[in-house]
């Protein structure tokens, strides 16, 4: 059995930065102490954030730490630590796992944020026991962790980008396409389009669900039309993909039945000869991330 190891993984979102203290092994592992901070802008002062959060941790820690897991969203290279390009953090081709061995005196596994969450459903929550599945969390955006053949799967570091499939709405996405699935379909959308179509600002999708909960018809009809884009997005998988299940995790995914119910439904409705994936709901919430990048952490440790 591997002997227990003790890490900091720091999961940097676009809103938040989450950090903890983590020890385990590579079948799982438990996060001991937390801390979460704003994201801040550009890559400079996110590595100050980064290298801060570390040394507060690693003080904290009454054992040696003996390395580090950061994941970032956008497209990332994994073997060579790098952040190839992110619209919304604005880096691009940045040698993360470098610069932060050099700050921090760790070693560093640097990694995917969706991908990373991915690994630990895998292996400790909802994915664990499936050979192929997609876990999917939703939030500001829509990516998958493919696991095919029991294996994560990354393409490079451009896998999985289900939410900029077309899925023929037509409206115009921050990519540079129309009709894609996230822009629609993401926690983010649901709550801007509810904002445009009543002129009622919200406090993100997780208001608009109580609304759809309460009867609300532009609520229901923005809930609507999500579901219906997040369903043709999960058709395209189970057409290329086949997968046992699409594990749903992020924001959204917090409103449980109300999302699984009709997204069930609605994918019955368009299933014709693909193999119909179990929708399942993640077991390890906005802490996947960091659970991930410390599993990371930990399987580089062990592959020394």
């Amino acid at each position: 059995m591997a002997p227990s190891r003790h890490v900091v993984a720091v999961d940097i979102g676009g809103t938040d930065t989450k950090a903890a203290l983590v020890t385990g092994t590579p079948e799982g592992v438990t996060a001991v102490k937390h801390s979460r901070r704003g994201t801040p802008r550009p890559v400079g002062p996110i590595l100050d954030l980064v290298t801060e959060l570390v040394g507060e941790l690693r003080q904290s820690s009454e054992h040696p730490v003996d390395a580090v897991g950061v994941v970032v969203p956008g497209v990332v290279d994994e073997v060579n630590g790098i952040g190839v390009y992110s619209a919304n953090l604005g880096w691009e081709d940045f040698p993360f796992a470098a610069e932060l061995t050099q700050r921090t005196g760790l070693p560093v596994a640097f990694g995917h944020d969706v991908r990373a969450g991915g690994l630990a459903e895998l292996r400790m929550g909802a994915a664990r026991g499936l050979r192929d599945a997609v876990v999917l969390p939703i939030g500001t955006g829509i990516a998958g962790a493919l696991v095919l053949d029991g294996r994560l799967y990354s393409g490079g570091g451009y896998a999985g980008e289900i939410g900029h499939v077309d899925v023929g709405h037509g409206e115009p996405c921050g990519c540079g396409q129309t009709g894609c699935v996230e822009t629609v379909a993401s926690s983010a959308a649901i709550a801007r389009r509810y904002s445009i179509r009543t002129g009622r600002p919200v406090n993100g999708a997780v208001e608009v669900a109580e609304r759809v909960r309460l009867g609300d018809q532009d609520a229901v009809a923005v809930w609507h039309e999500a579901v219906d884009a997040l369903a043709r997005g999960i058709l395209v998988l189970a057409t290329l993909l086949g997968p046992e299940a699409v594990v749903l995790g992020g924001g959204l995914a917090l409103a449980g039945d109300l999302l699984i119910e009709p997204l069930r439904d609605r994918l019955d409705g368009l299933i014709a000869f693909q193999r119909r994936p179990e929708l399942r709901l993640a077991a390890l919430g906005d802490e996947a991330g960091c659970l991930g990048a410390a599993l990371l952490a930990i399987d580089m440790l062990e592959d020394r």
